[in-house]
């Protein structure tokens, strides 16, 4: 493990596999970080194809420095950006959940790196259809709501910071002037993203190759080795099409 000095922002924790390019950057979801299931199967599938890799963590996520309170989506926005920056080349940018709304920012900063992307349950806009009203006046007035999680025995929390940073931040409201190689792979069964969002989405890119591939009884996690299997089917596809 690496980290990445910076000096406005907390250090970013990341791993760099060495490879052919372009080099796939995976994207974690909300209150994720690097070490989960489909990033590390990312990182070995690119290892033993030859490809270049790199997953990283967040500021306050993971291993890497930062409080997780203070960070806004633009911050983690800016965080995949210092880690595009750093690969310096092409990068196809695989963004799972919360990741699948900064890949998207990340791609239209980096319009000339970003060659590919493959969106992973993408939830865009979701500081706006994932919270009750109830739920967002109580960030408004308390700076934060705690929620049970499905994925931790810890909740989840969520702040007026990161609310307000998302609702800035909305990408579906217009066109998405981007034009490359993009899967978007989605469950039927996502109680999280609604899989009619993600064909809606693809409907707002504005390229022409973009694929919406469904998976009838796939949940959130997209962590079962066929949905793993199919992830990874999706990546070679992008690389299918840009080389």
């Amino acid at each position: 493990m690496r980290h990445l000095e910076r000096p406005d922002r907390p250090r970013l924790a990341y791993h760099q596999t060495q490879g052919r390019g372009p080099t796939i950057v995976f994207l974690p979801g909300y209150a994720s970080d690097m070490s989960g299931t489909k990033a590390v199967a990312v990182e070995q599938w690119a290892r033993e194809t030859g490809r270049a890799a790199l997953r990283f963590d967040y500021a306050g996520c993971g291993e890497s420095d930062g409080a997780f309170e203070d960070q806004g989506l633009a911050d983690w926005r800016d965080d995949a950006l210092a880690m595009i920056d750093l690969v310096a080349g092409p990068v196809v940018l695989v963004g799972s959940s919360m990741g699948g709304w900064i890949m998207l920012l990340a791609a239209l900063a980096r319009p000339s790196q970003v060659v590919g992307i493959v969106g992973i349950a993408p939830a865009p806009d979701f500081t706006d259809w994932g919270f009750s009203d109830a739920q967002k006046m109580a960030m408004l007035s308390d700076g934060r709501i705690e929620e049970p999680s499905d994925y931790s025995d810890q909740p989840t929390v969520t702040t007026r910071t990161f609310w307000q940073s998302g609702e800035a931040n909305r990408l579906m409201h217009d066109p998405i002037a981007l034009d490359m190689p993009i899967r978007l792979v989605q469950g039927q069964r996502d109680p999280d993203v609604p899989w009619e969002r993600t064909v809606r989405l693809a409907g707002l890119i504005a390229g022409e190759d973009v694929q919406t591939w469904l998976i009838k009884d796939g949940d959130h996690r997209l962590s079962r080795p066929q949905d793993i299997a199919m992830i990874l089917r999706a990546i070679e596809d992008v690389f299918g099409e840009i080389e």
